[in-house]
């Protein structure tokens, strides 16, 4: 991108009275599992050294990127998650399994907001440190790995029928931290990609850069709302002062159903914060638990 990621969120102009950003991965489509499980963990296993421990990466990775509270967040800071929950987990030390210090990632995801390929790659021509490589060469064969793999998946029931229907009234933005390349391509087979304003991924910065930049302050809070799956997509909304509704991990289609015949017309009829949203949001939390099921 010539042009400054925030920038492009930052010129984008209110055309409709509301607004409305939707994340992608698990929430818009059913691509949370075929991602994580065919792309992401095989090649965190191989790119990481961990065939010793090939179970529990598993194990790992699938808690902390789909049945968790750290659900959809970024890569860069799961694999921090993951390195942590295999070094304290018992079966993986009595294998004396190595695990990664990867202490410069950490380090990297302190200092950059913009979580993705393109700013690590510019960091690693800086650096010159192998783990940052080694993360690099990791991410970049998850973006090949998901190009290859990924392909004809719709989205969930009544999803397109929403966006359709939010699109006459609002401003849509996809709101995502995946690489804008798959977000494309994903949003545009399925010829979805007219109906927004803008396409955000991991390449924008955060989800909570991305309300902040191109919505808040351009809207009313209560004309903004943020559609997710994972509570980093609550809380971008929340940080932002402004709405949430929730897809439901396991019961997206209900989600969705319920959005298009009933929690779009509370948005738009300006009748959806409070109480109502609050119910939502409880909901939503009691499919998310905090300690993984081998600790229980």
């Amino acid at each position: 991108m010539n042009k400054d990621p925030h920038q492009i969120l930052q010129d984008l102009e209110p055309n409709k009275d509301f607004f409305v950003g939707i994340d992608s991965d698990g929430c818009a489509f059913d691509t949370m599992e075929i991602k994580h499980k065919e792309c992401f963990c095989p090649n965190t296993i191989l790119h990481w050294d961990l065939q010793v421990v090939s179970k529990y990466v598993r194990d790992a990775w699938d808690f902390a990127n789909l049945y968790s509270v750290t659900r959809g967040a970024n890569r860069f800071l799961t694999l921090i998650q993951v390195m942590d929950l295999l070094r304290d987990r018992k079966e993986v030390q009595a294998r004396n399994a190595n695990i990664p210090d990867i202490t410069p990632v950490i380090k990297w995801t302190k200092i950059e907001s913009k979580l993705g390929n393109p700013a690590l790659e510019k960091y690693a021509a800086e650096a010159d440190d192998p783990i940052i490589d080694q993360a690099l060469r990791w991410s970049t064969a998850i973006n090949e790995s998901v190009a290859e793999m990924v392909h004809n998946i719709p989205p969930y029931p009544f999803m397109k029928e929403s966006l359709v229907k939010l699109s006459e009234k609002a401003d849509v933005m996809v709101v995502s931290s995946t690489p804008v390349e798959a977000l494309q391509r994903e949003w545009g087979e399925n010829e979805m990609d007219q109906y927004v304003r803008v396409i955000g991924g991991q390449e924008h910065g955060s989800k909570k850069e991305h309300l902040k930049y191109a919505a808040k302050g351009k809207y009313p809070d209560n004309k903004i709302l943020m559609i997710g799956d994972a509570l980093g997509d609550m809380n971008a909304a929340k940080s932002n002062g402004v709405l949430f509704y929730p897809i439901n991990p396991g019961h997206e289609e209900d989600s969705w159903e319920r959005f298009f015949n009933e929690s779009m017309d509370r948005f738009f009829n300006m009748d959806y914060e409070g109480d109502y949203e609050a119910s939502l949001i409880a909901e939503f939390k009691s499919f998310l638990p905090e300690t993984p099921p081998w600790k229980l």
